[in-house]
């Protein structure tokens, strides 16, 4: 039997004509930038199909993705949203740097927590706002004292200021434990801190974990999240995604709206309302998936590349594999890459702490995972 990840060859997936394999050479095996090697959402290709089969292509209007996104939540997390207090926004990352603009003043400090998703870095830089670093623990998880240290020395700049988190973690695979986000915001609250919070890989997170949303916690009632359904149901090609705050940002949710004209496409919408409300079976088969080449990545590490350390990850198809030990220098990466022909992330673009690692794109079949792996023996 077929699962989301299983049901197409690899001559089926070169065919493909999207970034994931279509940037590196035919001869070169992909598993870097965050595309599934999946199907598609029933629900999503019956909408889409039926929105050009009747020519209902024209202009985005309404709160659909809004009110999708909320009673996705309440179902999901049992999260009580409004989704008069939601904006969607063209994707996630013009919806953060909208946000930083938004929110805060120029040159305003927003802290980040590397090793992190790298554009977060980029965004600061393009919005004119400047950088600072709160490195995660070894472990991959949010550091108390150095937050605080990083808060302080926001706050010391005298502009306010943001801390851009990624929930959950991309690119180790953490969940944000109600704990940890409860120190996060007591700690931003102290220094006149806000939480902005990129939640796009929520629904990917793994059995015997929970996902927590920064809107669920007290102390974090100014917090303000960008998502969408794109990563977790392989729609970045039909772009969408939504900024979401509750009532306490009633007054950035007015003025955003009043100003803000990148809205997603109508198609876009469509796409991402009916992965929200028809694609649970879906979404739940996928992760199915994530969670046996999570285990699988343990073995494939272990008998490929001794030495290199991985923990399966509790969120995402990203899986984080820590080579330093291989003796590969700071861009393992780019040593597969040219003596393996595998294409993975290479682990230091994502700041400090990424230098020796390897991101992996774990959303393919297990015969392409394992591949993928023996090529990158071949460095070794």
């Amino acid at each position: 039997m077929s699962t989301p990840f299983t049901s197409f060859t690899l001559d089926q997936l070169k065919a493909r004509t999207s970034a994931k394999w279509q940037h590196y050479g035919a001869d070169v095996l992909p598993l870097w930038v965050a595309e599934m090697d999946a199907t598609i959402a029933p629900s999503v290709v019956e909408a889409v199909n039926a929105a050009m089969t009747s020519g209902d292509t024209g202009y985005a209007v309404g709160d659909a993705y809004g009110e999708a996104f909320v009673e996705y939540s309440k179902r999901h997390w049992n999260l009580d949203l409004d989704p008069a207090y939601t904006i969607p926004v063209i994707d996630v990352i013009r919806g953060l740097g909208s946000v930083i603009e938004h929110a805060t003043e120029a040159g305003a400090p927003i802290v980040i927590t590397p090793p992190v998703y790298y554009p977060f870095a980029m965004i600061v830089a393009g919005t004119g706002r400047t950088l600072v670093n709160a490195p995660m623990t070894a472990a991959g998880r949010f550091d108390p004292e150095t937050l605080d240290k990083a808060f302080a020395e926001a706050a010391a700049m005298g502009k306010g200021g943001m801390v851009l988190i990624s929930n959950p973690h991309n690119p180790t695979g953490v969940v944000h434990t109600r704990e940890e986000l409860t120190t996060l915001a007591t700690l931003a609250n102290k220094h006149g801190i806000r939480i902005l919070s990129d939640e796009i890989h929520a629904p990917l997170t793994m059995p015997g974990y929970q996902f927590i949303s920064i809107l669920d916690i007290p102390e974090a009632a100014d917090a303000i999240v960008v998502t969408s359904a794109s990563k977790s149901y392989n729609l970045a090609g039909l772009k969408g995604a939504l900024i979401v705050t509750r009532k306490e940002s009633s007054e950035f949710v007015r003025s955003m709206k009043a100003e803000y004209l990148e809205a997603p496409s109508h198609l876009g919408t469509i796409a991402h309302v009916a992965a929200l409300r028809g694609g649970d079976e879906w979404i739940a088969a996928v992760n199915k998936d994530i969670d046996r080449n999570r285990h699988l990545v343990t073995e494939l590490v272990n008998t490929f590349l001794p030495g290199a350390k991985y923990t399966p990850v509790e969120a995402t198809y990203l899986a984080w594999v820590d080579c330093r030990a291989l003796g590969l220098g700071d861009d393992p990466g780019q040593v597969f890459l040219e003596k393996g022909k595998v294409a993975f992330s290479s682990g230091h673009v994502f700041g400090e702490g990424g230098e020796g690692h390897i991101r992996v794109n774990m959303a393919t079949s297990p015969e392409i995972l394992t591949e993928a792996f023996r090529r990158a023996s071949l460095a070794l």
